[in-house]
């Protein structure tokens, strides 16, 4: 989806002079479900802005490629797949080599004795709480989803950062706080959810926790890493998007693959905790087995894709296939 979004991006720029967040439909892009002009990446949700126009310039430099390899597979998209392979399109050629993901590893080491603590709990009951490593929230925020995990009743790991006021990706462009993130938590929270829940300071290895047996179930900013190691490891997702392309991917998660529960905020653009504590416990209940059948189709997809003779495989075959026949000429 992001990548049609940039090669569209063009002739969006000429249909449309308002801002696209004031859009009152949203946009249909060749493909892909439709998408709201608020749920945009980042960079266009100001067109006066100079990120807008370089945005621009880079997606115009877009269709002069020979090729654009692209992290996701064909079971993922296949109607935006589809719709940019078309001839006459007029598009570069498209290569989808994904789901590529790192290796967790035991060098990654569990200095929070995270891992530990999920051997201990039953199958599927624990639900991941982390927003990435550049994701934060604002303090009243940290407090309401502090809230909703003790009121949910459902067992989680959630991996804290300090709270910034101003920027939802604030670890990306700042040192990391001196303070110790479980200063700003609510008082008394960690001795009451002492047993049902374990909370660690800013890191946790994440593969290993994505493929741990204990884990239901990941509330994630929706990056798109986050998203595919999700995928590869069948964990179904609460989709809190907070920057970047974020929007975009819980779109396309919870209303095309329907693998996810996107959060909704209200007026003052916060997440309730009772709303919280509701979505935990429906992704851990019956409600979450549609998300969680739909998770395993896709887990399976995507170990196909990359088998031998699976598509992402014959795709990046070609792709070398096309570079060595470059290099003898």
């Amino acid at each position: 989806m992001a990548l049609s979004l940039m090669l569209h991006l063009p002739k969006l720029d000429q249909t449309f002079s308002c801002e696209y967040g004031e859009l009152p439909e949203p946009v249909s892009l060749p493909g892909c479900t439709p998408l709201h002009g608020r749920d945009f990446v980042d960079p266009l949700q100001d067109r006066s802005n100079q990120a807008y126009r370089l945005i621009l310039q880079i997606a115009k430099r877009h269709r002069l490629a020979a090729g654009i390899l692209v992290n996701s597979f064909l079971d993922l998209e296949p109607g935006a797949f589809k719709a940019l392979r078309e001839e006459g399109s007029g598009m570069p050629a498209v290569y989808p080599v994904g789901p590529l993901i790192q290796a967790g590893s035991a060098s990654e080491g569990d200095g929070s004795g995270c891992l530990r603590w999920l051997d201990e709990q039953p199958r599927g009951s624990v639900i991941f709480v982390s927003f990435g490593s550049g994701g934060t929230l604002s303090h009243e925020q940290l407090n309401e989803l502090a809230f909703g995990l003790e009121k949910s009743g459902q067992r989680f790991l959630w991996v804290v950062r300090s709270p910034h006021e101003k920027a939802a990706n604030a670890t990306y462009f700042s040192a990391q706080s001196i303070n110790d993130p479980f200063d700003f938590l609510p008082k008394g929270f960690l001795d009451r959810t002492k047993g049902l829940g374990l909370v660690v300071p800013s890191w946790a290895p994440q593969i290993q926790v994505l493929s741990h047996g204990s884990i239901g179930g990941f509330l994630t900013h929706c990056g798109w890493n986050s998203s595919l190691e999700s995928i590869v490891h069948g964990v179904p997702l609460i989709g809190w998007p907070l920057y970047a392309e974020q929007k975009m991917n819980a779109v396309l998660l919870s209303e095309d693959l329907k693998v996810a529960r996107r959060v909704k905020m209200n007026k003052n653009g916060i997440v309730e905790g009772e709303e919280i504590a509701k979505y935990f416990r429906e992704l851990i209940g019956e409600e979450g087995k549609v998300l969680r059948n739909k998770m395993r189709d896709l887990k399976d997809a995507a170990a196909m894709v990359l088998s031998e003779d699976g598509s992402s495989t014959k795709s990046l075959a070609e792709v070398a296939q096309i570079w060595m026949n470059q290099k003898t000429m």
